[in-house]
């Protein structure tokens, strides 16, 4: 059954990313993922300002309503998507929680800033019996999936080690990559903190830190969003070593083998195999995870639970500072 869909905030992750973009190649966007998606149909979106909303009527020829109350009361919907800013993710939920029940909630990562404003929102979601879900897109990508399943086979052996670059902030940018780990390696032990760092933006900390996962140990290492984004993961496994360059856009694997000269080494393949991924497409990915998860079957989407628990980990770090 296809499952109708309102989305809040039409900034660059609602429309704007994609709009000048081949529809056929590039899906960054919610409204072009839900748009196109057969699972799902948009049925309409809500924002304050007026230009984006006749942006909107125009590319998608839906109907779009400047506050959250008069879009739910027009339109009957199974999914919502939260994608105002971070600082007003909290109260767009409780707003459309009070108008309506919808199977699921997508809302764009991190919940909020605010550790009680993001447990007060997971706990709504389940009071009210709507499935939440945060996007943290890399999850979704058939990449990740596939690092997923070979760590869980151990074709990636563990212990592991890694290094990861982030830039622009640990909460806003680096949680992308601190969520991801969680995913492959389980959850988060401990930290132990290298450098405090300076603040993005005179806000968002951006520390270097080790940080030990059940399955390995991460060192995250901010570089400067000022120079270049740069969004990276390397990890080395008894077994081989993974390479997640370009925030996924390219993911090599080297596995082990017996040196050719010198009996009893091993070396590493010289020539990687590259891991299929579909960043190009991520969010039409994340829409596809959430069909699944609204027909009950198994899926790599990111809970409000799981997101909690990354917020609430990422914020220890940073209480070390």
């Amino acid at each position: 059954m296809v499952k109708k869909c309102v989305l809040i905030g039409l900034g660059q992750i609602g429309m704007g990313y994609d709009l000048a973009l081949d529809s056929e190649e590039f899906v960054y966007t919610h409204a072009r993922a839900f748009s196109t998606h057969p699972g799902f149909e948009l049925v309409g979106a809500v924002d304050p300002v007026e230009t984006r909303r006749d942006l909107f009527r125009q590319h998608f020829g839906r109907p779009a309503y400047a506050d959250i109350a008069s879009a739910l009361q027009a339109q009957a919907t199974d999914v919502v998507v939260i994608a105002s800013p971070t600082s007003q993710h909290s109260a767009a939920l409780k707003e459309v929680l009070a108008h309506s029940s919808p199977q699921a909630i997508l809302c764009e990562k991190p919940l909020t800033s605010n550790l009680d404003e993001a447990r007060e929102m997971v706990d709504l979601c389940e009071t009210a019996g709507s499935k939440l879900f945060v996007n943290y897109v890399r999850r979704a990508d058939l990449g990740s999936i596939e690092i997923k399943r070979r760590i869980e086979s151990e074709e990636i052996k563990a212990p592991i080690k890694g290094v990861a670059w982030y830039s622009k902030g640990f909460l806003h940018n680096g949680s992308h990559l601190f969520n991801l780990l969680e995913y492959w390696l389980g959850p988060f032990v401990k930290a132990n903190m290298l450098d405090a760092g300076r603040l993005s933006d005179g806000q968002d900390p951006e520390p270097d830190v080790q940080v030990e996962f059940e399955l390995g140990t991460v060192v995250f290492i901010a570089a400067w969003e000022e120079a270049f984004s740069h969004y990276t993961i390397e990890l080395l496994s008894p077994s081989g070593r993974m390479r997640y360059e370009k925030g996924g856009e390219s993911i090599a694997w080297q596995a082990t083998h017996a040196h050719a000269e010198i009996v009893g080494y091993q070396a590493l393949q010289e020539i990687p195999e590259m891991i299929p991924n579909g960043m190009s497409r991520y969010q039409w990915h994340v829409a596809d995870q959430l069909a699944y998860a609204l027909a009950n079957q198994s899926n790599s989407l990111c809970t409000g639970r799981q997101a909690l628990a990354s917020l609430e980990a990422m914020h220890h770090i940073i209480n070390q500072r």
